[in-house]
C-alpha cells in the first residue's frame, strides 16, 4: 500500500474533491437557490459574464471577453444581446476603433452582481467559519494555481471551427 502522505496521493485526492465541487457548483439547483437568495433572476452564464466584464474595469470587448470566459466569440455575442434586453450590459462605440463595440456593465448590472455576490459570500463564510485566514490564504493560492494553469492550458489549444463552447 502507498504512503497516504506522498504528493501523488494529494494530488489524487485533491483532484477528486475539485471534481465533485465542479460538479455540485453546476447543479442548476445549486444556482436557482443561491440566485433565489439573492434576489435575482440571471443565468449561470449571465452572471459569469458579468463577472468578466467587472473583472476587466467594467467595460471590455467582445472577443476580449470570450477569450476571458474561454468560449467562441459568437457566443459572447448572443449572450450579450440577451443582457442588454435586460439592461444588465449596454454596447458602447470603441473609442480606439469605429467599427467595433464595447460592452459596459450597467449600474443594474453591478447591483444585480453584487446582490448575488453578497448571497454567496454569506453562505461561504458559514461554510468555511471553523477556518482560519490563513488556510483561506492557502486554499486561494492552491485554486488561483488551478485557474491559471487552466486558462493557460485552454490559450495552448488548437482552436478548432465548429467545436462548441
Amino acid at each position: 500500500m502507498s504512503d497516504p502522505a506522498s504528493p501523488e496521493d494529494s494530488t489524487a485526492a485533491l483532484q477528486r474533491v475539485l471534481a465533485t465541487l465542479s460538479y455540485l457548483l453546476t447543479r442548476s439547483r445549486a444556482h436557482e437557490r443561491q440566485a433565489s437568495q439573492a434576489g435575482v433572476t440571471a443565468g449561470r452564464s449571465d452572471l459569469h459574464l458579468l463577472m468578466a466584464l467587472e473583472d476587466s474595469g467594467g467595460v471590455s470587448r467582445v472577443g476580449d471577453l470570450a477569450v476571458q470566459l474561454m468560449v467562441e466569440p459568437p457566443h459572447v455575442t448572443r449572450q450579450i444581446s440577451q443582457l442588454e434586453a435586460q439592461d444588465l450590459v449596454e454596447r458602447t462605440p470603441d473609442e480606439l476603433d469605429r467599427r467595433a463595440r464595447r460592452v459596459a456593465i450597467t449600474p443594474h448590472g453591478k447591483a444585480v452582481l453584487e446582490s448575488f455576490r453578497a448571497a454567496r459570500l454569506a453562505e461561504l463564510r458559514q461554510a468555511l467559519s471553523d477556518f482560519d485566514d490563513a488556510d483561506l490564504d492557502v486554499t486561494k493560492a492552491v485554486l488561483l494555481r488551478l485557474v491559471d494553469y487552466v486558462r493557460d492550458k485552454h490559450l495552448e489549444e488548437p482552436r478548432v471551427r465548429g467545436r462548441g463552447a
